[in-house]
């Protein structure tokens, strides 16, 4: 009638061929996104896990919520800090966030 039919033309592609060039660029974000994203990640995970499982009595530390103290006891899966002169508290290993050089509490 009035309107011509509208036909699709080939991009100077081979038929088929095409398809596995569309997908380049979202593998490309994907690998931008692990080494960028996911691997630091990681790493600063499995660090965090080796300082955890290194912590002993004595050491000086910064737990969860920047509480400030010095270990008293370890156990498997919690330590005890001392916050104050008979003051102490019991959080879990992995709420340790830092380890602080030798005599920083008696410096604050």
């Amino acid at each position: 009638m009035l309107i011509s039919d509208a036909f699709a033309q080939a991009g100077g592609a081979a038929p088929g061929g095409g398809g596995l060039m569309q997908f380049v660029p979202i593998i490309l974000m994907f690998v931008l996104l692990y080494f960028l994203l996911i691997r630091p990640q990681m790493k600063r995970a499995k660090e965090h896990k080796a300082m955890c499982d290194a912590l002993t009595k004595g050491d000086e530390v910064v737990a969860a919520g920047g509480v400030v103290g010095r270990i008293t006891k370890v156990n498997d899966n919690y330590v005890t800090l001392e916050v104050a002169p008979n003051t102490e508290i019991v959080v879990q290993r992995m709420a340790v966030q830092q380890l602080l050089p030798k005599g920083t509490i008696k410096g604050l």
